[in-house]
């Protein structure tokens, strides 16, 4: 019964923050589907939180909701554009799609302070360097 309320395990589904380009400081959010099959039906929330370290103040960005009607076996889509200020910051993407009658849903968090510019590592599947979840 608690396998039933859990859904399936989300496995070859991976959220990435892409570096643009080694000159910049633009940052963009991944959706990657490593899956066999279809993804449909996309819906992904994304907020961001934490505190302020001096003061103890919570602090919490607005929840942001996407939608994509289909990705791809082995197709990225881009979920939003990702400020380096809020690094400092939880960074909760929040995933859910169906694949033929089964809803799946997965939470990917990037911990605070880890997108850190030089230690992000080469994505092969981007050519770029990044940060990636499993």
């Amino acid at each position: 019964m608690k396998e039933e309320i859990k859904g399936p395990l989300v496995e070859k589904v991976s959220v990435a923050i892409v570096l643009e380009d080694d000159n910049t400081d633009i940052y963009n959010v991944y959706l990657i589907n490593f899956r066999d099959d279809i993804m449909e039906g996309i819906i992904i929330t994304s907020v961001g939180y934490g505190e302020n370290a001096l003061t103890g103040e919570k602090i919490e960005t607005s929840t942001l909701r996407h939608s994509l009607e289909v990705l791809l076996p082995n197709e990225a889509a881009k979920i939003e554009a990702i400020m380096p200020e809020v690094f400092s910051l939880y960074n909760e993407y929040w995933v859910s799609f169906w694949v033929n009658d089964d809803l799946f849903d997965k939470r990917f968090v990037f911990n605070a302070e880890t997108i850190i510019k030089s230690q992000l590592k080469e994505l092969a599947f981007f050519g770029k360097k990044g940060v990636i979840l499993n």
